[in-house]
């Protein structure tokens, strides 16, 4: 139960960075292009790879505090950390070709459903 409330605390907190965060990126830029997701995104990664290292390297963080960080706030934060956490947990284990297929599946099939769904969302 301890994982579940961390779950949602994490993703609650990250949710709520993300919203402000970007919305600050935005203000200061504009939206002619992407820059809070941008900004977002490369934080995130920043942020998981960080505690990918302390806990690796340092065990600091106990499984509650895992869930709490790298599952819930990260994830809400932005998935993206975690799609590239994951490619290069593949490429560290010697599974370069899988990590690429990874990274082109994941860009060009997400790409090609979020088309389909609006042209879907269109339709309807």
């Amino acid at each position: 139960m301890i994982k579940i409330i961390s779950l949602i605390v994490g993703g609650a907190l990250g949710t709520t960075l993300r919203y402000f965060f970007s919305g600050t990126i935005y203000r200061l830029t504009g939206s002619d292009f992407p820059y809070g997701t941008l900004a977002v995104n490369v934080a995130g990664c920043f942020i998981i790879g960080f505690l990918v290292s302390i806990t690796e390297t340092k065990f600091i963080l106990g499984p509650n505090s895992k869930v709490f960080l790298m599952i819930g706030f990260c994830g809400a934060f932005t998935t993206f950390s975690t799609f590239i956490l994951e490619t290069a947990n593949l490429l560290k284990d010697g599974q370069a070709s899988r990590a690429f297929l990874n990274l082109l599946i994941s860009l060009i099939i997400g790409f090609v459903f979020l088309r389909a769904g609006m042209i879907m969302g269109g339709v309807l």
